[in-house]
């Protein structure tokens, strides 16, 4: 119990700590001349050799298979494109204009023979007979 009695204010003044501010010799908080780039590599020094050069050749792997994949990707692309381009759009487009040269027919044939023959593809009355009928 010695120990609280030496707390206690009837045991008169009690040596305190000066405040941080006024601590002198603290170099904890000092700035250091170093870059990021010398903080990287001075913690590269804590692990072994084998480690390190493993870890740079699956670094510089990964960036080639990367850039190889990048180049295969942009090239698809290019003949994926062109091929399109070339064999399918032509189709599209003649679809597109016999489309066209139908509907421009039908408007035609409504016009000229009636509303309701446009839809039928004629006259009722031109058609033959069919054969089980005569």
């Amino acid at each position: 119990m010695a120990g609280i009695e030496e707390l206690s204010p009837a045991s008169g003044p009690v040596d305190t700590r000066p405040p941080e501010d006024e601590i002198e010799g603290d170099d904890e908080d000092e700035e250091l001349d170093e870059t990021l780039m010398e903080r990287l590599w001075g913690l590269t020094e804590m692990f072994p050799e084998t480690l390190r050069t493993a870890a740079e050749v699956s670094a510089q792997g990964s960036v080639s298979v990367a850039k190889k994949l990048y180049s295969f990707s942009r090239a698809a692309m290019w003949m994926g494109t062109t091929s399109f381009m070339i064999l399918v759009l032509p189709v599209v487009f003649e679809t597109e204009r016999l489309q066209l040269e139908q509907q421009q027919l039908q408007q035609q044939r409504q016009i000229l023979l009636g509303p309701n023959t446009g839809m039928s593809g004629g006259m009722p009355g031109m058609m033959p007979p069919a054969p089980g009928k005569m």
